[in-house]
């Protein structure tokens, strides 16, 4: 394992709470109440907001209202907003909603693809093609999603040679950044460095993101691990928000307010303004009537209502 002090100086932080955050949600959030909260990322400095998801409102509901989203939404220069598309018919949508990234997925697992998108792996990554050209004829961005790459609910374990070989298939397909994802949040360090290094020997590692899930709590200790291998690209979402639809008990992604806390700790620059990303987490968890599952976020709203003489809630 890399010395602690090895690591990027620069991190950069995708936001993903305004689509991987909310898709899971019973109760049907506000197109007003999303443009809201992205205005409010935006304002905070990322320089990438996963925004929406132009997919079919039978099997996401949540998604349901992207183009209004997109639409209302304030762009902030230096902003990348991205959209999830599953097929050609998402991609058109997403590119007349101004889409600047489009995102591709598929799983590390045959059974999990079976589950989620109904085909082989190898079959996803066919189907995702004429996506692919068009995000190139286009000028944006092409970013590929690996889901269950550190375990699966239906298979278990998942050797790190299955995901470079999902790596490799994307890198083919024209991918821009890919996404090793832990949808479970099943990893551990070892296992996130092991298949970092596998995915690293067939594939640029400064182009590979770690999307880590905390449901067994070792969100933060995968990204210190991940940081150590060379990774500078992390996706996170704001007050925890979260979960997957397709791996029932998967608790939501880590925290960006847990994140930025861990990384500006290490001394690392991020360009993204934490209070900020902390009245954000707070904005919506009381707009959707949801806990906040940000550690780091409820500790420093604690701390400045204690500053500010206000009552302070120990729940």
């Amino acid at each position: 394992m890399k010395a602690l002090g090895n690591l990027p100086k620069f991190v950069e932080v995708v936001e993903v709470g305004p689509r991987d955050g909310l898709q899971n949600e019973a109760r049907p959030v506000p197109a007003a109440v999303k443009i809201a909260l992205i205005d409010r990322l935006s304002a905070a400095g990322f320089p990438n907001v996963e925004a929406a998801a132009f997919v079919s409102p039978k099997w996401v509901p949540q998604m349901a209202g992207s183009s209004e989203v997109m639409a209302g939404i304030r762009r902030r220069p230096g902003t990348l907003y991205s959209a999830l598309v599953p097929n050609m018919k998402g991609m058109e949508a997403a590119l007349a909603a101004g889409a600047g990234e489009v995102v591709v997925f598929s799983a590390a697992s045959e059974a999990f693809a079976q589950k989620n998108i109904n085909c082989s792996i190898a079959e996803s990554i066919e189907r995702f093609r004429p996506v692919a050209e068009a995000a190139k004829t286009a000028g944006v961005k092409l970013r590929g999603s690996i889901s269950v790459a550190l375990g699966c609910p239906y298979q278990g374990a998942v050797e790190p040679a299955a995901v470079a070989e999902v790596v490799r298939r994307m890198a083919d397909l024209g991918c821009d950044c890919i996404d090793i994802a832990d949808t479970i949040g099943v990893g551990t360090a070892g296992a996130v460095q092991a298949v970092f290094e596998a995915s690293a020997a067939v594939f640029p590692i400064d182009r590979l993101a770690g999307h880590f899930h905390d449901t067994y709590g070792q969100a933060l200790a995968n990204i210190l691990a991940a940081l150590q291998m060379g990774v500078a690209r992390f996706h996170s979402s704001v007050a925890g928000l979260g979960g997957c639809p397709y791996a029932k008990g998967a608790t939501g992604n880590v925290a960006t307010e847990d994140v930025l806390y861990l990384l500006h700790g290490l001394g690392l620059d991020t360009g993204v303004n934490l209070r900020a990303v902390v009245e954000a987490g707070d904005f919506i968890t009381r707009a959707i009537d949801r806990p906040n599952h940000s550690r780091a976020g409820k500790a420093l709203l604690a701390k400045w209502a204690d500053q500010r003489g206000e009552p302070v809630c120990a729940a």
